[in-house]
């Protein structure tokens, strides 16, 4: 990249950081802000920068709220490495939010990160960090003896690997918009989460925030895609060196220990968040194999309309789409009456309260599960129909619940790594929500296919995990195919519900790559995620199958060269089936109305 170019990226970067201080000074409700409930205490005191001294003798800096009044109180902990006093996390209003609600809460940097000392090496130390800063606030006379944790995204792992040490003190979590499986968030059924968490390591490798306006994603080889920015960063690099999942991932995997957990835990997710599929999961994981029986009974999944900052709950939209504020609240509300269950002994009735709690966007409205999937929900499958036209501006891509009883020309399109779907290029994924675009946009591109249903004459209520089948032959020896569930409006707005996406060296296995041989067939298992979305009547449901969502995802070369090495690709001939022999279709979990 030009001085030029990184100059202008700076002053950029300078300009948003600016952006963040006034925002910071004035208070707007930019993330998920604590609600403005009636305080139960009306003075706090705040103790700015305590040490908090770890095995290895380096001290951890921490803020503590507490009421002022005298007393011993149950604790809420935060471990984050995004800065405690930062505007982006907005920590002094949550610790005040806990303060006056009868708590004291311990706000933590990390090791190596802003005001703590020693070096920060991503998920490592946070297990160890966690016990010796749960053993140093039980010991404070402030304590009462009953901890919490809590945290969104990274600092959610920081709440999962402290949870997993069995600390005595620790008796409850409520962990966020996280995933105690770090490689699943990196790499998605083999393609890497350029944007997101490719940019984040870079983004973190100092003390403070890097400028991450100076990555250029399209840039080739990925391997030198900071050094182009000098902004280089080994975390980024070792990352690539360990496409799948192997012993390097497995040593900060804490999903295989969900036999560990002992404790009560609030898991809470969005449905526009990237990590959807991980809260859930997780929920699934501790319910079906943790050793105590009484945790396996107290574990609680709230999914929200909520992307990874929160930004519904300020916009109350999704795209163009209004949910109006029905969840605005309930990400505090919940966490309060969580907490004062577990940790103040107020008789509540959380305990009792519904273990699965989803936001069904259309209806707009809260409802409660006692499992999920939910019980009554059916699956039924919509078959891709063409006439070998299935482009947007072709029009002659169908959707329909009859399979293909024969032949049916297949189709075709070319798929160029030089010119990707972009549509996420322009997109902060972060915020999702707000930023979500009209599909629409796609309508001119020859390289992605369509499949409608006609117009509904019934709302349909989606609730539940979405699958794609595809069968499929690239002339490539690796390739991506991608697929996308959206809610067509009488008006032609078109709304993404869920998309996902495969490497075809990774269809057997994310431990080991296994190409294909060009020309031949292959049946692609495509998971959309999950979702609760109504499409109503006179809406249609379509299918997007492509081979590119960038900048979400790397874009494949199509050449199965080591990953992240490549400078130059090459374009991929994309063949896709749907007839009696290789029925093509989607799953959708199907719940009465």
């Amino acid at each position: 990249m030009s001085n030029v170019r990184l100059f202008v990226k700076d002053v950029l970067w300078a300009i948003e950081l600016g952006k963040r201080q006034v925002n910071k000074l004035l208070l707007l409700p930019r993330k998920s802000v604590p609600s403005s409930t009636p305080d139960r205490l009306s003075e706090i005191s705040v103790e700015k920068d305590v040490p908090v001294p770890m095995r290895d003798g380096v001290r951890l800096y921490a803020d503590v709220y507490k009421p002022r009044t005298r007393g011993r109180f149950p604790v809420i902990l935060i471990r984050l490495p995004y800065g405690k006093g930062e505007f982006f996390c907005w920590m002094p209003a949550i610790g005040e939010f806990w303060a006056k609600r009868g708590y004291a809460c311990v706000v933590q940097d990390v090791r190596g990160k802003w005001r703590s000392e020693g070096e920060w090496d991503p998920f490592v130390n946070e297990a160890n960090d966690g016990y010796d800063t749960l053993d140093w606030v039980a010991t404070q006379p402030w304590c009462d003896g009953s901890v919490g944790m809590m945290g969104e995204s990274y600092y959610g792992y920081t709440t999962w690997a402290a949870a997993l040490t069995g600390h005595p003190s620790l008796k409850c979590i409520a962990p966020c918009t996280t995933a105690m499986d770090i490689y699943g968030v990196w790499v998605y059924d083999g393609a890497f989460c350029l944007q997101t968490m490719g940019s984040w390591p870079i983004t973190m490798n100092a003390k403070e925030y890097r400028n991450k306006l100076r990555l250029d994603y399209r840039h080739l080889p990925l391997a030198t895609m900071d050094d182009e920015a000098e902004i280089p960063c080994d975390y980024y690099k070792e990352w690539l060196r360990h496409p799948t999942r192997d012993s390097y991932w497995e040593r900060i995997n804490l999903s295989h220990k969900y036999a560990q957990v002992k404790i009560p835990v609030l898991h809470m997710g969005g449905w526009c968040d990237l990590f959807v599929s991980a809260a859930i999961d997780d929920w699934g994981g501790v319910r079906a194999n943790s050793d105590d029986a009484q945790a396996r009974e107290n574990q609680w999944l709230l999914i929200g309309p909520w992307d990874h900052t929160f930004t519904t709950n300020y916009t109350h939209r999704i795209g163009q789409l209004d949910i109006g504020d029905a969840s605005t609240t309930t990400y505090w509300d919940d966490c309060q009456a969580y907490f004062d269950y577990w940790l103040m002994g107020i008789d509540n009735g959380f305990d009792s309260t519904a273990r699965v709690k989803v936001f069904t966007i259309g209806d707009n409205e809260w409802h409660s599960r006692s499992e999920w999937p939910p019980a009554k929900t059916t699956y039924r499958d919509f078959y891709f129909h063409s006439g070998g036209n299935a482009h947007l501006a072709k029009g002659d891509g169908s959707l329909g619940s009859t399979a293909p009883t024969s032949a049916e020309p297949v189709d075709s399109y070319i798929y160029d790594p030089r010119d990707p779907v972009a549509l996420t290029m322009n997109e902060d994924l972060w915020a999702r929500a707000k930023y979500l675009q009209d599909r629409a946009l796609l309508s001119d591109r020859p390289d992605v296919l369509v499949y409608d249903t006609a117009p509904l004459d019934a709302g349909m209520e989606i609730t539940g995990p979405i699958s794609v089948t595809l069968h499929a032959a690239s002339s490539a020896r690796d390739t991506d195919f991608t697929a996308a569930l959206v809610d067509v409006f009488p008006n032609g707005y078109a709304h993404l519900v869920q998309e996902g996406i495969i490497r075809a060296s990774f269809r057997e296995s994310d431990r080991e790559r296994s190409f294909i041989e060009p020309g031949r067939v292959y049946a692609y298992a495509i998971d959309l995620r999950a979702a609760s979305y109504v499409i109503k009547m006179g809406h249609r449901i379509r299918v997007e199958i492509s081979s590119s969502n960038f900048s979400r995802y790397d874009r494949n070369p199509n050449t199965g060269n080591t990953f992240g090495m490549d400078a130059h690709v090459n374009s991929a001939e994309q063949t896709i089936y749907h007839n009696a022999e290789y029925p093509s279709r989607i799953t959708l979990p199907i719940m009465p109305r």
